[in-house]
C-alpha cells in the first residue's frame, strides 16, 4: 500500500473557519476524487508532543494534514502524477503554505476498526 501524507498551513490572513466548513462539506475531500484512492483522511493537527515532555506547549509546524492511500505504487503514480491532477495540486498550493508531501510504502499495519467521528 502507498500512502501520501501532506502537512500544510493556510496562507496568513486566511479564514480557517471557512476552510474547515468547506473541507467538511459535501465537497469534503478533493483527495477522494483521485483515481484509485482507497481511503482519505483530513485532520486538524492539535499538538506535537515532545518525548519526555508530555503535553508541554510547543509550536506546531503544521495546522492541517491530509492522507490518501492507494493499493499499489503504480496506482498512486498514475493518479497523483497525472498532468491534470498536478495542475490542481498547484492551484491548491497557491492557497496554502509550507506544504510537505511525503510518500510512504506501508510495510505492516494494524487495523482495530475504530470508527472515526
Amino acid at each position: 500500500m502507498i500512502r501520501l501524507t501532506v502537512f500544510y498551513n493556510l496562507l496568513p490572513g486566511s479564514d480557517e473557519a471557512a476552510f474547515l466548513r468547506l473541507r467538511q462539506s459535501e465537497r469534503r475531500d478533493p483527495a477522494a476524487a483521485m483515481a484509485g484512492v482507497l481511503r482519505t483522511d483530513f485532520a486538524l493537527v492539535t499538538e506535537s508532543p515532545l518525548p519526555g515532555q508530555g503535553r508541554a506547549p510547543n509550536v506546531l509546524p503544521f495546522r492541517f494534514m491530509t492522507v490518501a492511500e492507494w493499493e499499489t505504487r503504480e496506482a498512486f503514480e498514475s493518479s497523483f502524477y497525472d498532468e491534470g491532477l498536478q495542475a490542481q495540486v498547484g492551484e491548491i498550493g497557491n492557497k496554502t503554505s509550507d506544504a510537505l508531501f511525503l510518500v510512504s510504502e506501508i510495510l505492516t499495519g494494524t487495523d482495530n476498526s475504530v470508527e472515526m467521528p
